[in-house]
């Protein structure tokens, strides 16, 4: 394979790698345009099925790696990228969890790497994937510069009215117990897009921005920093999702520990695998579905949806209390991109905070009127497609290019 950096364009592409617990997402894109040259994905990695799949325009090739773990996977992708890889600057990882140790993206060396190991207990679910796609990356490409792009990261300026528990001191200043946030790169690159659509600066808007997909969540941004959001210490806290419950009393857990006789971890199991959407409706984690199974009537999948808008508008009202006052509201992610009846559902509810719906424009999925879906007179809501790999992009060539600067 081909690893030797060839001189490299005015603005280089960059490879961005999602390495998670069982899949390998990578893209080579350009850091400006956005444009991608080649993307690939690997499913069940990890096991004996694992597959992969490179995609180049409307050409696409899949396959079964000789070797399914994180490792073989990333080793066989980069070699089927070779030729993209031969003028990539450098190479963006998504990085689930940065704890309090960093605020923003950061270049991967030794320390750095090491870092990371020790905050696997913040999100063990997660971290250990990214950082074996990380340790893939830099054995397989040595050469390039390393970026670390954190989704909590965005977060990090809340003040610590929004990120502290009410819980004993001790959890917070021996443990870490607090709030994180999540989402942060969808966050980050929507309000400032959304800036862009409004022709306004970010420095002077205060909105809420609302990540709708299989994992959920809304953030309070005040002149471009993230002051309060639905998610906490883990993705579980906040809205409700696809299988996560969302917001729960935790005495509730003691309840059934007692009752079902089962021990903390099967029951936050349940909360992060059998809760959401798919616990309320009994039908499914996929929005779509369940609402199509609420229009041929069934109750608990229409009520799914009503306690899931409810919560989103909820959740909207509370943010705008951090916020001071509301500029706009921004829906993003799958659903929010794309669930004209989620969005309308949620909108009902917030003519208290001055919000009314542009129907017409709300159909049509917003983006072909600039974005907008309010009505005449309301608080701009806008509907921005979210793209954290170019944000991932981004960073890593700022990062990349600084030592020429």
């Amino acid at each position: 394979m081909a690893t030797g950096v060839s001189a490299v364009p005015a603005v280089a592409p960059v490879l961005v790698l999602n390495s998670g617990s069982s899949s390998v997402k990578l893209a080579v894109l350009d850091p400006v345009s956005g444009e991608r040259r080649v993307t690939a994905l690997a499913e069940r990695v990890g096991t004996g099925e694992a597959t992969v799949r490179v995609r180049r325009g409307e050409q696409e090739q899949a396959g079964a790696p000789a070797d399914g773990s994180h490792r073989g996977v990333i080793k066989e992708l980069l070699a089927a990228l070779a030729d993209e890889l031969a003028t990539v600057a450098g190479v963006g990882h998504r990085v689930v969890h940065g704890g309090q140790r960093f605020s923003s993206s950061a270049v991967v060396d030794d320390p750095v790497l090491a870092t990371l190991r020790e905050l696997t207990g913040l999100a063990p679910l997660h971290l250990p994937g990214n950082l074996a796609g990380i340790e893939a990356a830099r054995a397989e490409l040595p050469d390039r510069v390393h970026v670390a792009v954190f989704d909590t990261a965005f977060h990090s300026g809340m003040p610590a009215r929004a990120y502290r528990y009410a819980v004993p001191a001790g959890w917070y200043s021996q443990h870490a117990v607090r709030r994180y946030g999540f989402h942060g790169t969808s966050h980050r690159y929507v309000s400032g897009r959304a800036a862009e659509l409004l022709g306004r600066p970010l420095a002077s808007l205060r909105m809420v921005t609302v990540h709708l997909g299989n994992g959920c969540s809304a953030t309070a941004v005040r002149d471009g920093i993230s002051v309060d959001t639905t998610m906490g210490m883990t993705p579980l806290e906040g809205l409700v999702m696809g299988t996560r419950s969302g917001d729960v009393d935790p005495g509730a857990l003691g309840y059934l520990a007692d009752r079902l006789g089962k021990g903390l971890a099967g029951l936050l199991d349940q909360l992060n695998t059998r809760s959401g959407l798919l616990g309320l409706s009994g039908i499914s984690n996929d929005m779509r579905e369940v609402q199509d199974a609420a229009e041929h009537g069934s109750a608990d999948a229409a009520l799914a949806v009503e306690v899931f808008c409810y919560r989103v508008a909820k959740a909207i009202g509370a943010l705008a209390v951090a916020l001071g006052r509301l500029d706009a509201v921004v829906f993003t992610g799958g659903i929010g991109e794309h669930s004209a009846t989620v969005r309308s559902a949620v909108l009902v509810q917030l003519g208290i905070l001055g919000i009314t719906e542009d129907v017409g424009a709300n159909g049509e999925d917003g983006r072909r009127t600039g974005g907008r879906i309010s009505g005449a007179g309301s608080v701009p809501v806008l509907v921005v497609p979210t793209d954290e790999e170019l944000l991932i992009a981004r960073d890593t060539w700022e990062l990349t290019a600084e030592p020429a600067r």
